[in-house]
């Protein structure tokens, strides 16, 4: 592991933690990328529309520009798009299920001490533990 790999990371956590600070400061509201990205879809939040549409465009779009700019993070991300598809649509059931993502449990919970947000982290990562060794060791899809 080179000083890169570590780094990248580390200022990865910097800037989510940042967002997630100046989200609350600004807003009064936990940052959390599926309830930004679900009130978009169903339209139930028509006031912070253009603020939320540049959060988001912002999530996906750094990173993309940042592998333009320079060396892209390796991600290994399986070929499979039937696998990309059923895990997007797993994630984005479990965000509903579990009332947020792991932006908003994860990063902006978990620092807040609230016990759901601990337990909701706790299911996912033992989730996609489980997921992981099943998908990969068990059926060989990815």
């Amino acid at each position: 592991m080179t000083i890169a790999d570590w780094g990248r990371g580390f200022a990865g956590g910097l800037m989510i933690g940042g967002a997630a600070s100046v989200f609350l400061l600004v807003n009064g509201r936990i940052m959390g990328a599926s309830g930004i990205l679900g009130s978009l879809l169903d339209g139930s939040d028509r006031p912070g529309r253009a603020e939320k549409m540049a959060f988001l465009i912002g999530l996906v779009g750094c990173p993309g520009l940042l592998s333009l700019l320079g060396n892209p993070a390796q991600t290994h991300l399986t070929g499979n798009l039937a696998v990309v598809a059923l895990a997007g649509l797993l994630v984005g059931l479990g965000t509903r299920l579990a009332g947020g993502c792991t932006s908003g449990h994860g990063v902006c919970g978990i620092s807040r001490l609230a016990p759901r947000s601990l337990a909701a982290t706790a299911v996912y990562l033992l989730s996609g533990a489980a997921t992981l060794l099943i998908a990969r060791h068990l059926l060989g899809v990815i």
